[in-house]
């Protein structure tokens, strides 16, 4: 097992966790992802409503693309929270293995 760490969030709950395996943290806006993905999701199927009803392509694709918008922004939210959060932690501790997955991730969403 890798060396032992406690975090406190700004509203006083204490995480702890280990380096040297993989781990997960409860991130503050958690709450505010989930809300965009159940918003994209809502947005996804109105739009594959609107498909099923035959209405005007140029009418979905102008949908597709506030979709593509919304998880794009969810993305970025989550970037954001694990840098501040997990990357910092693992730059602090010399895990190269968890910036080289970040860097994976990135990739793979880039493209």
């Amino acid at each position: 097992m890798g060396e032992k760490h406690t975090h406190i969030a700004e509203d006083g709950t204490v995480y702890e966790h280990e380096h040297g395996h993989r781990h997960t943290h409860t991130h503050q806006n958690t709450r505010a992802v989930l809300n965009r993905l159940s918003r994209a999701i809502g947005h996804m199927e109105s739009v594959k409503r609107m498909v099923e009803e035959g209405r005007d392509c140029s009418e979905v694709l102008v949908q597709l693309s506030a979709v593509k918008a919304a998880v794009n922004n969810t993305a970025k939210v989550i970037l954001k929270d694990h840098i501040e959060h997990c990357l910092v932690d693992a730059v602090e501790c010399g895990d190269h293995e968890a910036i080289e997955e970040l860097t994976e991730a990135i990739d793979r969403f880039m493209k």
